[in-house]
């Protein structure tokens, strides 16, 4: 595969939709994918690895690396909170002969399909309601009620971006969700 042959194939969602289950499930899945580590300038949470989980950034490397043009996108997704692809990290993925799997957030997520187009394909994760969403981030209790409001009122922002992208994968049954992304992703690839 040239450089440039592969694809993108682009999976976002408001956060706890589920799609970082199901990118790990395709992962599995699919060895001609390859996952996109992404960069931000958050905090490190306990148990992931810094160029595993996130290339971690502080938010002055972050605006380094901006100003040096390394992001193919970036985004100030909440007030000092960056994050964004690298430009390294597509080519890195590319130069291995695989297709490229991102979890990114909605904004990212169309910003790469404006630059890479018909290489490019974004699945909008959608969770049943706002409501299960809400259940979904109490579950994982990682966060204060401060941010848990903040995340919930981007994912009813987020959720009216479902229309833009080029496939909307509901996330009602889990089983269900994984084999139409399994099927999305064939089609594509």
């Amino acid at each position: 595969m040239e450089p440039s042959s592969g694809k993108l194939i682009i999976f976002t969602a408001p956060s706890g939709a589920g799609k970082t289950t199901i990118v790990r499930h395709l992962l599995q899945k699919f060895d001609q994918l390859a996952f996109s580590v992404s960069a931000t300038s958050r905090t490190q949470r306990p148990g992931e690895e810094h160029g595993k989980d996130y290339y971690f950034l502080s938010v002055e490397e972050f605006r380094q690396a901006i100003e040096a043009d390394s992001f193919a996108e970036w985004e100030e997704v909440y007030q000092g909170q960056y994050y964004g692809t690298l430009k390294q990290e597509i080519q890195r993925l590319w130069s291995q002969g695989k297709h490229i799997l991102f979890d990114i957030d909605v904004q990212g997520a169309l910003n790469l399909k404006k630059i890479y187009q018909d290489q490019a394909m974004v699945v909008f994760v959608q969770p049943p309601s706002v409501e299960a969403l809400e259940k979904r981030l109490r579950g994982r209790q990682t966060e204060d009620e401060a941010s848990f409001r903040k995340r919930i009122e981007k994912a009813s922002e987020e959720m009216s971006y479902a229309p833009s992208c080029d496939q909307v994968l509901v996330n009602d049954d889990l089983q269900v969700a994984l084999n139409q992304a399994e099927q999305i992703v064939l089609s594509f690839v």
